[in-house]
């Protein structure tokens, strides 16, 4: 039972935590359940995890999502950023090329590439704000950097960051949009993984709660702080990380 639920502690914290950041929660959630080889890394957990994170980001831009009076052209943006993401991710799944992806030779090149892009585009000029400037041709671009993130590595959050900044958003509004393109990209990896789970003969349990919970505060404290975080510092440290890690994996695998 104690192993049981210091497997979901670190799961969820890993999944709330990296989600939001630069930093790929796949790649974070793959590595460690190969090094620890978790009993508990599951479909289903991976489920419960996404839905913890979902339900926070919900929760805390909850004034901005569910006032669609107010904000329904930015809820039409989202859906119009999202296209790409939908249509090519489909297609990877439905082919199975996106679990050919799913290695940690493909996750050293990808984690180093996106830090390298993360770093250019965070030395870009600011001149556009989210109020203003974030149009559908934006959100268009912006959605098509997104599907970049179904390889492991990039992070959704990373790479949506980065082609924020490269259209010259700053650091919180661009920020801003990756949280809320977050949003269908969580309710679509939680359908495809229900789509799955209902193949197989799996038990729901007490530990699937546990894991949504914990991934629920997790991302809320990760979004909170993070959003704090940018507001005084660049993204610098987050692409010093992606560096190191990445260097680390190289002398792992090939030495």
């Amino acid at each position: 039972m104690i192993s049981n639920f210091f497997e979901i502690f670190l799961l969820s914290l890993i999944q709330g935590v990296s989600e939001f950041l630069p930093i790929s929660s796949a790649a974070h959630l793959i590595l460690v359940s190969k090094i620890y080889e978790f009993k508990n890394q599951s479909l289903l957990i991976d489920i419960s995890l996404h839905l913890g994170s979902l339900l926070a980001i919900l929760f805390y831009f909850r004034n901005e999502i569910f006032n669609l009076n107010n904000n329904l052209n930015l809820f039409y943006k989202i859906l119009v950023a999202t296209i790409p993401l939908v249509i090519i991710g489909y297609f990877l799944y439905s082919s199975g090329i996106i679990y050919e992806l799913r290695n940690i030779k493909v996750i050293v090149w990808t984690t180093f590439a996106g830090a390298i892009l993360l770093h250019i585009a965070d030395s870009k000029k600011i001149f556009k704000n989210l109020e203003n400037n974030f149009n559908f041709k934006s959100a268009l671009i912006i959605g098509l950097f997104q599907v970049i993130a179904l390889v492991p590595g990039f992070s959704r959050a990373g790479i949506t960051i980065t082609a924020g900044r490269i259209l010259g958003f700053n650091r919180t509004d661009s920020t801003k949009i990756s949280f809320y393109l977050s949003i269908p990209a969580l309710i679509g990896a939680s359908i495809m993984g229900i789509k799955d789970l209902l193949k197989e003969n799996i038990e729901f349990n007490f530990i699937v709660l546990v894991g949504i919970l914990l991934s629920f505060v997790f991302s809320l404290i990760t979004i909170k702080y993070f959003l704090k975080f940018i507001k005084k510092f660049s993204f610098k440290i987050f692409v010093l990380y992606r560096i190191i890690l990445s260097l680390i994996l190289i002398y792992i695998i090939y030495f």
